[in-house]
């Protein structure tokens, strides 16, 4: 792995944990044994372009994720089922799922870096489109499916962040109970 890969994954690891402020440069460079100048030179505008990187890195991871699963399954439902037992599972052997949040980062800087803004943005642009082409397949008027869409994400998120804060995945099995029913057709 080269140098700004290596950066990128123990910066997102670091920012997941700790959040964007709750980490210093000088912790990174730490933990990766890197020089000030390597940094600089790979993200010349410091913290903030490296957060960026990572953002766009972990659209990507979990975009990938979703797309897998949602492929897997002949409907919406079934991939939700399967999206949250994943999830579930996540947390109970690993104790967390931030891999699959941006909220920390989003509650921090939203307001104060408009690139991070829009990077967090695309995420969820992109996990919404995922799940509305999905709806739409299942026979989902476009308006319909994209607004069911926002409710997954919404949905889904909220649960993580409960998680989160009360070391539990048991407040994501009310979203794997209800959420599928809001995708089923025949209900």
């Amino acid at each position: 792995m080269d140098t700004k890969s290596m950066m990128i994954d123990i910066a997102k690891n670091l920012f997941q944990q700790k959040g964007y402020i709750g980490v210093g440069l000088t912790e990174i460079l730490k933990a990766g044994k890197f020089s000030k100048g390597s940094l600089y030179h790979h993200f010349p505008n410091g913290k903030e372009e490296l957060l960026i990187a990572c953002l766009q890195s972990m659209s990507e991871g979990m975009t990938n994720d979703i797309e897998d699963i949602f492929d897997k399954f002949p409907t919406t439902k079934d991939a939700i089922v399967a999206m949250i037992e994943k999830l579930i599972a996540n947390f109970e052997s690993e104790g967390t799922i931030s891999a699959y949040t941006y909220t920390s980062i989003i509650s921090e800087m939203a307001l104060l870096s408009e690139p991070v803004r829009n990077a967090c943005s695309d995420l969820y642009k992109k996990m919404q489109g995922i799940y509305s082409n999905k709806l739409m397949s299942d026979g989902f008027s476009k308006e319909t499916a994209g607004s069911i869409a926002v409710m997954i994400s919404a949905s889904i998120e909220g649960g993580i962040i409960l998680c989160q804060s009360q070391q539990s995945s048991e407040l994501l099995k009310p979203v794997l109970q209800l959420l599928p029913t809001l995708v089923n057709r025949n209900e």
